[in-house]
């Protein structure tokens, strides 16, 4: 198996004589594929293929702010962070799997609050849609309150919003 890459440069070891120094070697391939811009061509294809379809959203910066008002002391680590990132995800997959099926059913051209509410009220068990609820209300309240400040409509073209 020949590559079609060329071995990098070994450069003589500054301290010992008859041994090459690695890490120029590496710090040398670096900056000549820098200056030579970037990877293969067929690499940058194959790289903007992978990551073209794989669009991930975090919420970690959301959970570290409500950590910080809950507990302003309270750290949290990567791994705990990754189960919060996933536990959001699929709550957030779970009410938008629910809005859609209600929206179908409907068969209206148009995803309103209601459809929310409901996915909401059929995802989360009892109290916790109440609280979700009242939550999702104070963030559309206050939505309605800054695009009104700005002098525009806060709903949508049949003020959807409410």
């Amino acid at each position: 198996l020949k590559s079609d890459r060329a071995a990098p440069q070994t450069f003589p070891h500054p301290d010992k004589p008859g041994r090459c120094c690695k890490a120029m070697a590496e710090r040398e391939s670096k900056a000549s594929s820098r200056a030579s811009g970037g990877a293969d061509p067929e690499v940058k294809k194959k790289l903007k293929k992978k990551s073209e379809g794989n669009v991930s959203y975090t919420y970690g910066s959301y959970i570290f702010k409500v950590l910080k008002q809950v507990h302003p002391k309270m750290r949290i680590s990567k791994q705990a962070m990754s189960i919060m990132e996933s536990c959001v995800q699929d709550v957030f997959e779970r009410v938008a799997k629910e809005a859609s099926n209600l929206h179908r059913t409907n068969k209206s051209s148009t995803m309103t609050i209601r459809d929310m509410q409901s996915s909401v009220r059929l995802v989360f068990p009892g109290e916790l849609a109440k609280h979700a609820m009242q939550e999702g209300a104070q963030a559309v309240g206050k939505f309605k309150d800054y695009r009104e400040s700005r002098g525009g409509d806060a709903g949508g073209a049949d003020g959807d919003i409410s």
